[in-house]
């Protein structure tokens, strides 16, 4: 994995939900990923989609790691009826502080259940 300056060196808050040591909604989870509910939602439906692995950037990600980004969207898309999305969503990722990333570990952000207009998120 590239280095950035970016990369948490000590466990996120992201790695101790899924560890087990923050206790969070586990909406889905496998061997991948989790999703869980966003704890200051943007939108009426709002979860974050977690990769087990903690790249810090979506850049750092190496051609081998993309496949689990694949497995993620279609995981979205499988469970979006679970999720309560079926008139749709919109999957969001921060990259960088500019971007208004806050958690140094990739994840998707997951909103719905309204319509949205582009200045919902931001």
């Amino acid at each position: 994995m590239k280095k950035t300056s970016y990369t948490h060196t000590e466990p996120c808050i992201f790695c101790k939900i899924i560890k087990g040591n923050i206790l969070a909604e586990k909406l889905f989870e496998d061997d991948i990923m989790i999703i869980i509910r966003d704890i200051d939602p943007k939108a009426k439906t709002h979860y974050l989609a977690i990769p087990k692995n903690p790249y810090s950037l979506f850049d750092e990600m190496e051609t081998n790691d993309k496949n689990n980004l694949g497995h993620i969207f279609s995981t979205i898309a499988k469970e979006k009826d679970n999720l309560g999305l079926q008139d749709g969503y919109r999957l969001v990722i921060n990259q960088g502080s500019n971007a208004g990333q806050s958690v140094f570990h990739l994840h998707i952000h997951i909103l719905g259940g309204q319509q949205l207009s582009w200045a919902d998120y931001r």
